[in-house]
């Protein structure tokens, strides 16, 4: 053998391309989710048969609007919300894709630049990525005019397309901490309440769309939108159709900075992510320091008898268990939404802020239920009606906290957007009323008809309770509306009256009256709870 043969035969083999790998790896991981179950398939191919079709069936209409003098501002929002979906992904589904994970790459000797490059490419392979390139490349079409819009109109697509997956990229490993936490896993919890007010505001563009005139609507927005990258690259093509190449090269421009300054970013967090210490490896004297200073905010204006212990686990269990997260972001949302649907809609009235004080009310049902099989301490505590009294007293407490501002900024809001201010006071008044009412039945029905709410799963109530649930809630409800009817009376005679000078009586009215039947419905409670006990802890436990 010559010498040099011999020196290529020592010749160590070429090492295969980084970028390879992590695509490689990226099929595999999808061929192998594949193969766990039937039902993980075929849901995988149902939802890349809906994701195509959904993809396909507007690609048409942007074709079908082509040479429509407002298509531009349509493309826009489109795309701006588009880039707006990948970047919220991330943080409500974060274990959708596995390879979003970084720290799983810690104890590998990769730098971050080959890194991130190789991570970009991988990311560009699923069904997000084709459906995202196919709508970007019909709002392409449906704005391109002449062969300058159309040269324009390839660049877009790619640098659109680049600026999504690196956002999406760039916020998965900025939040990559706390999306693997508890508290990561609650956000995702609550991504069904996001999707269900991100449908309905779909729903009223829908309807707004439908008019005569529904796309000249979207102007205003789409002039803003139109220079907010990556969109400013789909607004170039417009541009450039139009002969405006000026603002077509400032609009490709944008996009570009905004790639790079993503990217920049996304190396700068993977780099820190890759280096520095997680709370695994804190010692154990910073955890103990940080749990004697736990006692800071409301803990510190509380006081340390039964009262302030109460309200303070009761903010905590809404503010770290999943399912009472999830009940409370759901009532002040929609409590919020309702006034603001209605004025968007166009018939509006000051009225729905009721809906305010009714969600937020319904909270105080089913409290031994809401500490699942914790109740048992609780339980353990209570002796008296005595002690019941203090126990539901400060449960009520702990929801008057959080309802009594929140109702009196909806009811402001309301008389501000909707109106008119004149009758604030009556409002505000009566749902002070409907908040107290509902903590009085709240806690009789949470003494007399308990259910269990199981800690896993999707379900809320434990199987063969269902009518319980059902009866505690509508019955609570129908008995909170009779509570309110002397103050439903009043306000209906004042109007009919022609007493309108004095609907301000409604306020200090329904303070009063809220509050003193909240304490009646607590006094008439607390025997009841002390002498159940046993069937209480009984029917909560069966979950």
């Amino acid at each position: 053998m010559s010498t040099e043969s011999a020196a290529v035969a020592a010749r160590p083999a070429a090492a295969p391309s980084l970028t390879a790998v992590f695509v490689g790896l990226k099929l595999t991981l999808l061929r192998n989710g594949l193969r766990q179950s039937t039902g993980r398939t075929l849901a995988y191919v149902s939802s890349v048969i809906v994701g195509l079709l959904f993809a396909s069936g507007v690609v048409v209409g942007l074709i079908a609007l082509r040479g429509n003098p407002h298509v531009g501002a349509l493309v826009v929002l489109l795309t701006g919300i588009l880039t707006l979906g990948w970047a919220a992904m991330p943080l409500f589904f974060p274990a959708s894709d596995e390879t979003l994970d970084p720290t799983r790459l810690v104890m590998l000797p990769l730098r971050p630049r080959p890194l991130i490059v190789s991570l970009l490419v991988a990311s560009l392979v699923g069904i997000g990525p084709v459906v995202t390139l196919a709508l970007v490349t019909g709002s392409v079409i449906a704005v391109a005019d002449g062969a300058a819009a159309a040269a324009v109109g390839v660049v877009a697509v790619v640098l659109v397309v680049l600026v999504c997956v690196s956002l999406a990229r760039a916020v998965a490993t900025a939040s990559v901490r706390l999306l693997t936490s508890r508290r990561g896993r609650d956000l995702a919890v609550l991504s069904g309440l996001f999707i269900a007010i991100g449908a309905q505001g779909v729903n009223i563009a829908a309807q707004k769309l439908g008019r005569p005139d529904g796309l000249s609507v979207l102007e205003p927005l789409g002039n803003i939108l139109r220079w907010v990258p990556p969109v400013s690259a789909v607004g170039a093509v417009d541009d450039a159709g139009h002969g405006e190449y000026g603002r077509a090269l400032a609009g490709l421009g944008l996009t570009v900075l905004a790639l790079v300054l993503l990217l920049w970013w996304w190396q700068r967090t993977l780099t820190t992510l890759m280096t520095s210490p997680d709370s695994s490896t804190l010692q154990a004297v910073e955890k103990d320091s940080a749990r004697r200073s736990g006692e800071r905010g409301l803990a510190r204006l509380l006081s340390r008898g039964r009262t302030g212990t109460v309200i303070l686990r009761s903010l905590r269990y809404g503010w770290r268990d999943p399912k009472s997260k999830m009940s409370w972001a759901t009532a002040l949302a929609a409590g919020l939404l309702v006034p603001v649907i209605s004025a968007v809609q166009g018939n509006g009235s000051i009225y729905t802020a009721f809906s305010a004080a009714t969600l937020l009310g319904l909270q105080m049902y089913n409290q031994f239920g809401q500490d699942t099989s914790a109740f048992w301490m609780v339980a353990s505590t209570i002796a008296t009606p005595r002690d019941a009294y203090q126990e539901l007293r400060a449960r009520a407490l702990a929801l008057a906290l959080v309802a009594v501002p929140y109702v009196t900024l909806v009811v402001i809001g309301s008389a501000a957007l909707i109106g008119p201010w004149s009758a604030f006071l009556e409002v505000y008044g009566l749902s002070l009323a409907v908040l107290g009412a509902l903590l009085a039945t709240g806690a009789l029905s949470s003494a007399l008809f308990p259910y269990s709410i199981p800690s896993e799963g999707n379900k809320n109530v434990a199987p063969g309770q269902g009518a319980i649930a059902w009866f505690s809630l509508f019955g609570g409800v129908v008995a909170g509306a009779v509570l309110c009817a002397p103050l439903l009376g009043l306000t209906i005679w004042l109007h009919v009256a022609g007493l309108h000078h004095l609907l301000w009586v409604l306020l200090p009215a329904g303070v009063v009256y809220g509050v003193g039947i909240a304490v009646l419905g607590l006094r008439l409670a607390a025997p009841r709870v002390a002498g159940r006990l046993p069937e209480i802890l009984g029917a909560v436990s069966k979950g």
